[in-house]
């Protein structure tokens, strides 16, 4: 097909919405993830050049176009493909917070992707889509809970290969997250980790995202603080993310189930107790945290059933 067949075919307007997403939950470190009701959304048509617009959370980042990873990406997977990376003109309205562990380089290069796979015709299906923001991330969870929604888990093979299965959780998990003024870079939260880890840290995170699981399909709150008990990276990340500590020190009989890092950090997310008024133990939180010396936006949120919005 002529390529100027295929700019002609693709100049419809394309609108999509992704979710936050919270990944790791603890143990299931680098394997499972959930949707957020905090959602990036975009509004692009073909123009004379590349523009944007931008409402919302972190407005002035999401409208600079240098360095734009939702533009970067769309321009690499149509220059691998072969195909034009017409100019676009885009509106951006953002609920995620940026660089704070809430999955927002996975929205935006999900975006991108999903971008260069209308304006190109690409023709691409869940399972590439997931697989190549999977491969840009370097790995598969916050990739496949924006893109499918709920509740997921994940795996890459060293070949690229992406396997993901969305998972029915059962009955109300309310959440609150816990976010600080400074983001931090998933590299610099990487570098902390240990190169090597013992055999009973690594059976202990197994077990317990084992736990995890059952307890998020089977609506078992009282299993949910033991099961996001974690070996793997949280202690060790745990210097840069001061919130952490801090918030899983809050007993159930505040409202809270359990707390966990938010993908690499530095936010915190909350399991509350849906038995309880949140806005209850919003204010507990609060308070808790500015007694400690804290300081951090604290936002309700809930797992989003619906992945992307089209």
């Amino acid at each position: 097909m002529p390529k100027t067949t295929k700019r002609r075919n693709g100049q419809t307007p394309f609108q999509i919405a992704l979710p936050a997403t919270s990944a790791n939950l603890g143990p299931a470190f680098d394997a499972a993830a959930i949707a957020l009701d905090l959602y990036i959304q975009i509004d692009a048509k073909p123009a004379a050049d590349f523009a944007i617009t931008a409402t919302g959370r972190d407005r002035e980042l999401c409208q600079k176009i240098e360095n734009h990873l939702i533009l970067t990406t769309y321009r690499e997977i149509l220059q691998a493909a072969g195909a034009e990376a017409i100019p676009l003109q885009m509106k951006i309205k953002n609920a995620i917070p940026i660089g704070k562990g809430c999955g927002s380089s996975a929205a935006a290069r999900l975006a991108g992707i999903a971008l260069a796979n209308h304006f190109g015709r690409l023709r691409w299906n869940d399972k590439p889509i997931i697989a190549e923001a999977a491969r840009r991330e370097h790995h598969a969870d916050n990739a496949s809970a924006c893109w499918l929604g709920g509740l997921t888990v994940a795996t890459m093979s060293r070949d690229g290969e992406v396997q993901a299965v969305r998972l029915r959780q059962k009955g109300k998990w309310p959440l609150l997250l816990a976010i600080p003024d400074e983001p931090l870079s998933t590299e610099e939260a990487r570098r902390v980790l240990p190169a090597q880890y013992s055999g009973a840290d690594t059976v202990a995170n197994i077990q317990n995202s084992m736990l995890l699981l059952a307890a998020l399909t089977q609506g078992r709150r009282d299993l949910l603080r033991a099961a996001l008990e974690d070996h793997i990276h949280q202690p060790y990340r745990a210097p840069l993310c001061p919130l952490l500590p801090s918030l899983c020190e809050l007993k159930a009989d505040s409202g809270v189930l359990g707390a966990a890092l938010s993908g690499a950090g530095p936010s915190v997310i909350v399991f509350l107790d849906p038995r309880v008024s949140a806005g209850k133990t919003r204010k507990l939180i609060a308070s808790h945290l500015v007694n400690a010396g804290l300081r951090a936006e604290l936002l309700t949120t809930r797992i989003s059933t619906i992945g992307k919005r089209r």
